[in-house]
């Protein structure tokens, strides 16, 4: 039993795990920023605003990733998961140069919380056409969403 439900969820388990990691990596750049200076700099400014930032948009993340993961897909809901941390950790550095540099990973996160939420809500709706009328497109609507998945890549 505790297998089955492990193999539905072990995707989503790592990236959870990473997203930890990743901000346990934005938390030290703060504490490294603040150490280095007793007068708070544009620089630490930046650091503390970009972790927050990122904190911010971290349950929402996390929300449509596991949402979209058990209600459709792991496989593409995961991979849309680490997609989004590695455009968190662009948008973290961009954010430490200029504030300019973090706008395109910005857009890029929001694109793919987006497609993690549409995930959710196929899910949910094939769930209740199964429910009331016994209709489970489930397969169909995988296929198309692991190939739409690839698509994030595209800038």
């Amino acid at each position: 039993m505790y297998s089955v439900v492990v193999e539905h969820i072990y995707l989503l388990v790592t990236v959870t795990l990473v997203s930890v990691l990743q901000n346990a990596f934005f938390a030290l750049k703060v504490e490294k920023e603040g150490k280095c200076q007793n007068i708070p700099t544009s620089v630490f400014e930046r650091v503390c605003c970009a972790n927050r930032n990122c904190m911010d948009a971290y349950p929402t993340f996390l929300a449509v990733m596991w949402c979209a993961g058990l209600c459709l897909n792991q496989a593409p809901a995961a991979f849309a998961g680490i997609i989004y941390l590695v455009v968190r950790q662009k948008y973290f550095i961009g954010y430490m140069g200029q504030t300019s540099q973090s706008t395109p990973g910005y857009l890029f996160g929001k694109r793919i919380l987006f497609f993690l939420f549409s995930m959710c809500i196929v899910g949910i709706f094939n769930y209740l056409l199964v429910h009331y009328y016994g209709t489970d497109y489930k397969e169909y609507v995988e296929t198309i969403t692991g190939a739409a998945s690839a698509l994030l890549l595209i800038p």
